[in-house]
């Protein structure tokens, strides 16, 4: 194949100086994103209920539009589900993402109008691509295809004709531009089954032939093809599939407790990871050095970031801050508004703000998925990075986890207990959790004091799951598929308790 990317770097690197010439000017940045929003959504029903026509400033928008959760906004977005036009967004809109959903297993309806499409969604992950190649001079990224793993349209909806539910992926490869389909794998037929013991092997099939330079998707779920591609041919280093593979588009989860695993069946000359923030609600930033995973946002996509202190998300009139005023080292709850159609709307993720000229980010956790059943607030950036440590220093390889309180009783103190799946078991597992303790007690200064002599909190205990015990209860819930995620951390027991069941059946 021709080798495309001299002539592709010129557009994605004319892009990326533009951006960085946003560097210092984050707060003209975000309130022109601002105020486009509120023009093109004056004459929706929101529009018209909040004064938008009137409205000019952040100040005057934080002052009139409340903070929103899913439940605040969803009555409006079913009726635009049920064919409503001018509701949240100007217009009809006719693709909708199922998130998934992980805390309550209730189902949300993510709006992808045509504007988000456009202006967030591609423009996110063009935006990739050049600080890629900004990053890697050497590339030939354009010289093979993109192997793009996704979801489908699954859903259980009495839709009006012309209208799809289903994963964001899915949507993405249904109108992604035809030009773009010459450089990726598998074909839509592929790309949107809904079957995954049908799926996986057509993957397989579809790109296991092809010149692959590059992967996107979720590492839990790639990993799994990866390992089926090597299967088939007898290999055990990716390189000796696709030996033009140089960079992996790695999103949805944590990548680093699966770093190691990818490190081992890759490489390690020829590769790069990159980090990315792609959401059912929108496209928020990416990894722009080899320095730091961090992650630059990106201000001038059809978004507006707002951010609500960590000490302040369960206030019921918390302080909200916009872009321009977070500070370096502290964590936030984030807050959007977008060409989506959603306002203020607290998407349940947390950031902690690596830097602010540019104003980079990384991902903390979800609001909903920690532990402080004893005061520990233990995080999923705190387990990830202590799972992490713990495999290294053990040489295990952790697939999939889980964990949640174990309450005193008038025997016991209370613990957590850890559902783990391992792709390589430690030597010792009492030494892989005294690691993870240890770990732990490092990374989480309240986790480290409950723990303190075990006069509040005993050591944590583990459970090894099951080969595919994870996916056997992701597809209990009807959500097993490419996007799809596991709770790390629940403050209570139902999902443990239920993925317990099915260990001991």
């Amino acid at each position: 194949m021709i080798n495309f990317t001299p002539i592709a770097r010129k557009h994605f690197v004319a892009r990326l100086y533009e951006q960085l010439r946003y560097k210092d000017y984050a707060d003209a940045v975000q309130q022109g994103e601002l105020v486009k929003l509120i023009e093109h959504a004056s004459l929706t029903e929101f529009g018209r209920a909040h004064k938008f026509s009137k409205m000019r400033t952040y100040r005057e928008f934080a002052t009139e539009v409340p903070l929103h959760r899913y439940e605040d906004l969803k009555p409006q977005i079913m009726r635009m589900v049920a064919g409503e036009g001018d509701v949240l967004w100007r217009g009809k809109c006719f693709n909708f993402a199922q998130s998934s959903g992980t805390t309550d297993g209730k189902s949300k309806y993510i709006p992808i109008t045509a504007e988000s499409l456009k202006r967030n969604h591609y423009q996110g992950a063009s935006d990739v691509v050049s600080h890629y190649l900004n990053l890697n001079p050497a590339s030939r990224l354009f010289s093979g295809k993109a192997f793009i793993l996704g979801g489908s349209f699954a859903n259980q909806l009495d839709l009006k004709p012309g209208t799809r539910v289903g994963d964001l992926s899915a949507t993405l490869i249904q109108h992604i531009n035809p030009l773009a389909n010459l450089f990726r794998v598998p074909s839509k037929r592929i790309a949107l089954m809904e079957d995954w013991s049908e799926k996986l092997p057509a993957l397989v099939s579809a790109a296991i032939g092809e010149n692959i330079t590059n992967l996107s998707g979720v590492p839990s779920w790639f990993l799994t093809v990866l390992k089926e591609v090597l299967a088939k041919a007898g290999v055990d280093c990716i390189h000796e599939v696709w030996p033009n593979l140089e960079v992996f588009f790695h999103g949805g989860i944590a990548f680093e407790p699966y770093r190691k695993q990818y490190e081992s069946i890759c490489d390690m000359r020829k590769m790069h990871f990159l980090n990315t923030y792609n959401a059912s609600e929108g496209f928020f930033a990416t990894q722009s050095s080899w320095d730091t995973t961090a992650m630059l946002l990106l201000l001038d996509i059809g978004v507006f970031y707002e951010f609500i202190p960590l000490s302040q998300i369960d206030s019921s009139t918390p302080e909200v801050v916009p872009a321009w005023e977070v500070e370096a080292g502290k964590t936030y709850e984030l807050v959007i508004s977008a060409c989506n159609g959603l306002w203020r709307y607290r998407i349940g993720d947390t950031v902690t703000i690596a830097q602010t000229q540019p104003l980079k980010i990384s991902i903390a956790g979800r609001t909903k998925h920690f532990i402080n059943a004893f005061g520990e607030e233990l995080m999923v950036h705190n387990a990830d990075a202590a799972i992490t440590k713990a495999s290294v220093l053990t040489g295990a390889q952790v697939l999939n986890y889980t964990a949640a309180p174990v309450y005193a009783d008038a025997h016991s103190r209370g613990c957590h207990q850890w559902l783990i799946e391992f792709a390589k078991q430690p030597a010792s597992t009492e030494a892989f959790m005294q690691a993870l303790d240890e770990s732990l007690r490092a990374e989480n200064s309240d986790y480290d004091a409950k723990r303190s002599g075990n006069i509040f909190l005993d050591p944590p205990t583990l459970v090894v799951a099951r080969e595919g015990i994870f996916d056997r209860w992701l597809a209990s819930t009807g959500k097993l598929g490419g996007q799809r995620k596991i709770p790390r951390l629940c403050n209570e027991r139902h999902i443990i308790d239920q993925m317990l069941k099915m260990q001991n059946e």
